[in-house]
């Protein structure tokens, strides 16, 4: 049978966010995670459905994609469908083809597992590799120390609070309370929890949300940040504890996360929070 790209709908959403779950085991590389659906629902369902993209076989989905933003494509396979030479060929002919739907013309970046064939491919079409990420993972079958601050769970009367620290974390961000709502109503959210951290003056400082993929399998956090005027305290090493101890809860084996490698601010906040580094990670751009 033929490859079938498509562009899902909201109808088709919860299919590609149950087979994102389902692909997700520790050991595997870096990859998409139902997480990263969840937290661009904020811009609602439509938007979700409008920026994924699948490929499947048979009616079997083989590789799910999102679009964050216009000219990224992040993307991960079927853990038995990396290294489907079919299926790479005819993918790496959807993302160079602008008239395919998937990816326009100029300057674009793509994010795939490290190990899957398609990363052959692209370098040998002359694509380049780009700055460095640092995936990191804290495994969660042993206790999580406690963070030593309070710690609050987000519900609808405390996004307003989230979207504030968010805003104060990450230059250019214009979260809002309904940007909050709109993720919370999403189908991923089902298994995430949305955290903020306090200081002694009672001061909302840093805030996480975390997404499981089911029990046994790797949570994510997506996104952490400490508002610029209260860093350098400890909070970014609090809430990433916290977000650790919420994934266990909900039956995650291990927690996951991916920054910038020159962030070595970050990193470090992670690590010490027991996080362990992967090997780096580099996205395929084409430049013209």
């Amino acid at each position: 049978m033929a490859i079938v790209l498509n562009v899902p709908g909201v109808d088709g959403l919860g299919a590609a966010v149950d087979a994102l779950r389902e692909w997700q085991y520790d050991g595997a590389p870096m990859q998409l995670h139902p997480g990263d659906l969840g937290w661009f629902w904020r811009s609602g369902p439509r938007a979700t459905a409008e920026a994924v993209r699948t490929w499947s076989r048979n009616g079997q989905l083989l590789a799910v994609g999102l679009l964050d933003g216009p000219r990224l494509l992040r993307l991960t396979f079927a853990p038995d469908a990396q290294r489907d030479e079919e299926l790479a060929r005819r993918w790496v002919e959807d993302v160079t083809e602008p008239e395919r739907g998937v990816l326009p013309s100029g300057v674009v970046n793509i994010e795939v597992p490290l190990g899957a064939l398609v990363q052959d491919l692209l370098r040998e079409s002359g694509w380049g590799a780009d700055e460095p990420w640092t995936p990191l993972r804290r495994d969660l079958t042993a206790p999580v120390e406690g963070p030593g601050v309070r710690v609050e769970e987000v519900g609808p009367e405390q996004a307003h609070l989230f979207a504030a620290v968010h805003r104060g974390a990450f230059d250019g961000s214009r979260c809002t309370d309904a940007h909050w709502h709109a993720m919370a109503a999403g189908l991923p959210y089902a298994g995430a929890r949305c955290l903020v951290a306090y200081d002694g003056r009672g001061n909302a400082v840093a805030a996480v949300t975390v997404w499981s993929a089911g029990p046994g399998k790797p949570g994510l956090l997506e996104p952490m940040g400490v508002h610029r005027d209260h860093r350098r305290h400890g909070h970014g090493k609090a809430i990433t504890l916290a977000a650790a101890a919420a994934l266990q809860e909900l039956g995650s084996s291990s927690a996951m996360v991916c920054t910038p490698s020159s962030n070595v601010g970050a990193v470090a906040t992670y690590e010490s929070a027991g996080f362990r580094q992967l090997p780096v990670v580099r996205d395929h751009f084409r430049d013209a």
